[in-house]
């Protein structure tokens, strides 16, 4: 590095970044300063140096075909790689608190995470409490590595549920609650390795970079893997299920705990990219999905019980059980297509209710984050007070159920009809509160609107009526 450059960083007040893999100085360690103010860390020339020995003919023969390839262009780089560093003393006490070792007293006892998921998360009881259970079970595993000559196994979880019943959103405020990292990937993405797609190693990636890189703290991170009935085993084919059994075979060493190398800032492995190995033991996989038409799988095997008589079973007794996924057996699941040792892998499996009417408008209403909350929030910065009579939330409610995309409706209808008022209601400073109405959502009127010196039935919104 050059004097100018000691000069202008004698307050330390930057720290070089690696120019491969783009983490600090104070991640990947100390830098290999090289000329024109390009620093590599020493991973990353090492595995540099390591490609190259591999395979020094495929190299030789790039750079005789293009030599310009290997030359940086030093015009288009700063005059400085650098990122903005923090105070030493903030850095140090943040280096501390993550050093600090995760303690049986820093995890939360089952009763405190699901009041926790009260908070956020309407009904769905069984399941939470499950999910409360298990992640208690788990971290505490992580804690007392080993109990004698008793090893705890882990506790991954299958979570079973209509599309919109919660099954992401629960995760998402679990991790949050309990502030460790969280990956969210989606199933449908992953091939066998060698095929157009991800490799089911691009899921510790994600979790690697949910945790700043941090090896330690990824591996006691929660991965949550969406749509897994998209990897069922697919029936009456005769190409190679690349995207589907394969997928299950490959997860099963993520699952039960194995090391795995895992590319740094990146998805695919290259020679170019460095790799660091994660130990999956510790982490805890939770896989949802909404398995449709499992439903029809269960009601077969339930109706097999039927016969001819005055104690037999109708044929359509279960036709009516909107909750009929909370019979789900084992065997249901294989017949779905999930094989064996995948099942076996996924020790705890539980379900979610699909939403009612009265829960959709608790959903409404009752949540920290609830979306009627978010709305008055918003009206209440112009100075307007947002109200909505509870024949409205019940009419919300029922178009949300007739769309059948189970609480991801409620956003949509409430953005349909909230364009106008959030249109006009800063343009006319008059305006102190709103209500909406059920003739407003049913588009049989307005919604009333009082002014600031009094109430006013005007229609200073548009009519809905069609």
């Amino acid at each position: 590095m050059s004097e100018e450059h000691h000069d202008n960083n004698k307050d330390g007040q930057y720290e070089d970044i690696c120019y491969i893999c783009r983490r600090p100085e104070s991640k990947a360690g100390k830098m290999i300063r090289m000329p024109n103010h390009i620093c590599i860390c020493q991973d990353c020339m090492q595995k540099t140096f390591d490609a190259i020995n591999q395979n020094p003919g495929s190299y030789m023969e790039m750079l005789n075909m293009n030599p310009a390839m290997f030359n940086f262009q030093m015009n288009d780089i700063p005059d400085r790689q650098k990122v903005k560093q923090k105070p030493q003393e903030e850095k140090e006490k943040k280096k501390e608190q993550e050093e600090k070792p995760l303690t049986l007293k820093d995890i939360p006892a089952p009763h405190r995470i699901k009041a926790e998921l009260d908070e956020f998360i309407i009904g769905q009881d069984h399941a939470k409490k499950v999910v409360s259970v298990a992640v208690y079970n788990h971290y505490k595993r992580v804690v007392e590595d080993a109990m004698d000559d008793i090893e705890i196994e882990k506790s991954n979880m299958l979570m079973i549920g209509p599309t919109g019943s919660g099954k992401t959103y629960l995760v998402r405020t679990l991790a949050r609650l309990l502030n460790v990292p969280l990956a969210i990937t989606d199933a449908t993405s992953l091939t066998e390795a060698g095929y157009i797609g991800d490799d089911v190693e691009s899921v510790l990636s994600k979790l690697l970079a949910a945790a700043d890189n941090d090896v330690e703290k990824a591996q006691r991170g929660i991965v949550f893997i969406d749509e897994i009935d998209k990897i069922a085993k697919k029936r009456n084919t005769n190409s190679r299920d690349v995207s589907g059994e394969s997928v299950q075979q490959g997860l099963l060493k993520l699952l039960e705990g194995s090391e795995v190398e895992v590319p740094v800032g990146a998805t695919s492995k290259n020679a170019m990219v460095p790799m660091v190995t994660i130990n999956t033991r510790n982490i805890l996989f939770i896989c949802g999905g909404a398995f449709p038409e499992l439903e029809n799988v269960i009601k077969a095997r339930l109706n097999k019980k039927s016969s001819i008589g005055f104690e037999a079973d109708l044929k359509d007794k279960y036709d009516r059980d909107s909750n009929i996924l909370r019979q789900v057996t084992l065997d249901d699941l294989r017949e779905f297509g999930m094989i064996p040792e995948f099942l076996g892998r996924l020790p705890v499996i539980f379900t979610l209710d699909g939403l009612t009417k009265e829960m959709l408008v608790k959903i409404l209403k009752e949540p920290k984050n609830a979306i009627l909350k978010q709305y008055q929030k918003l009206l209440a910065l112009d100075g307007v007070d947002l109200v909505f009579d509870e024949d409205a939330l019940e009419a919300i409610a029922q178009k949300a159920l007739e769309k059948r995309t189970g609480a991801r409706a409620l956003r949509s209808i409430i953005e349909e009809f909230m364009l106008d008022i959030m249109y006009e209601i800063p343009r006319d400073e008059t305006i102190g509160r709103v209500t909406i109405t059920r003739d407003y959502i049913e588009k049989k009127g307005v919604p009333r609107i009082e002014l600031r010196t009094g109430t006013s039935l005007r229609p200073a919104i548009p009519d809905k009526k069609e």
